[in-house]
Parts: structure tokens; sequence; C-alpha cells
């Protein structure tokens, strides 16, 4: 299993319209796993589970493509889409 990684900070005048927008893409789509930080408040990560390095990739590229429907949540990023960091993970096999 892989997993896509994705961070961001949101503005706070902008977290309530965030947390409302991003409860209705939690509810209606893929599922994923949302994370605050708990030192820096309103840095939040996404964790998509994927079956293979294709999928994860290509959740990636949904996520940060510009004309994925993801692409509203930039205007709320300091720094605007650039600042919306995702990266693909593979798990670690030790051979014996």
């Amino acid at each position: 299993m892989y997993i896509c990684f994705v961070e961001y900070h949101i503005n706070e005048e902008f977290v309530a319209l965030y947390r409302n927008w991003i409860a209705e893409k939690m509810a209606a789509g893929p599922v994923f796993k949302l994370y605050e930080g708990t030192d820096q408040p309103h840095l939040f990560v996404e964790v998509w589970e994927a079956q293979g390095e294709a999928s994860a990739t290509a959740i990636k590229e949904e996520r940060c493509s510009e004309r994925s429907s993801w692409r509203q949540m930039a205007a709320w990023v300091p720094g605007g889409a650039p600042k919306i960091h995702a990266w693909t993970f593979r798990p670690i096999t030790f051979q014996a």
C-alpha cells in the first residue's frame, strides 16, 4: 500500500469556510484522513491510501491539478497553489 500525503496551511480568515468545504469533500468523495497540526494551528495534512504507486500518483496529480475541483482551496492558502505540497510514499520492506 502506498500513501499520498498532502500538506498546506489555511489563512485564519478562511478556516471556517475551509472546514465546511472539506467536510463536504470528505462526505462525497474518496476516503482520506484529515489532520490538523497541534503545534501549528490551521496546518492541515491529508493522508490518502492507495493500492500502488500509480494510484498514489494519480491522487497527487488530481490534488495538484489546475483543473481539479480541489483547486478552489488554493485561494485560502497563503501563497496559493505552490504552497500545497503533496508527496507519495511507498512501504519499506526488509529482506531477511
